[in-house]
């Protein structure tokens, strides 16, 4: 099982690193990089649109490098969730499930199998292993869960306030 934990999160974290590095400077063919990003997110109401690209693009990196590692799981998985809950309203929204037409099968999948990882443990082969950290089960599956909905919702709500502290624009 230790085997295809890692083989799960490598693939699954590798591949969310890489869209993320593709949002942020187009790496890997993943992306149109922060420029094109940004366009594409304002397109959806994340305004200003270069805040919330370099937000997503490092969210997934990160998120992705951490969940591949094994490395504090539990927000590795949440940060992916909630990215890919975020991907499935607005992107994907209203396409039905399918891939094929825009849909959100993938970004589901993506946020299943990060939260399915945090249920369960990175396993034997990962940081947290290493680190002696052991935040795995039930609880920290229904945490992560929760902290994703919780962070989706937010993002969704304050997309386009022009009054962002964060993304420090001016009113």
């Amino acid at each position: 099982m230790d085997l295809a934990l890692l083989v799960l999160r490598r693939v699954v974290g590798g591949l969310v690193a890489a869209r993320g590095l593709g949002k942020l400077a187009g790496w890997l063919r993943a992306g149109y990089g922060l420029k094109g990003t940004a366009g594409y997110l304002a397109g959806f109401g994340f305004r200003p649109g270069t805040f919330w690209a370099i937000v997503v693009g490092l969210t997934e990196t990160s998120a992705g490098i951490a969940l591949a590692a094994g490395l504090l799981t539990p927000l590795a998985g949440a940060a992916i969730a909630g990215t890919m809950f975020v991907a499935a309203r607005t992107d994907h929204g209203g396409k039905g499930p399918w891939i094929f037409n825009g849909g959100w099968e993938h970004v589901l999948t993506n946020a299943a199998a990060a939260l399915a990882v945090v249920g369960v443990g990175p396993g034997r082969y990962s940081m947290d292993r290493a680190l002696g950290l052991d935040l795995a089960g039930t609880g920290y599956f229904w945490a992560a869960l929760g902290l994703a909905l919780v962070t989706a919702g937010a993002t969704l709500a304050v997309r386009g306030n022009r009054a962002s502290v964060l993304a420090g624009s001016a009113r």
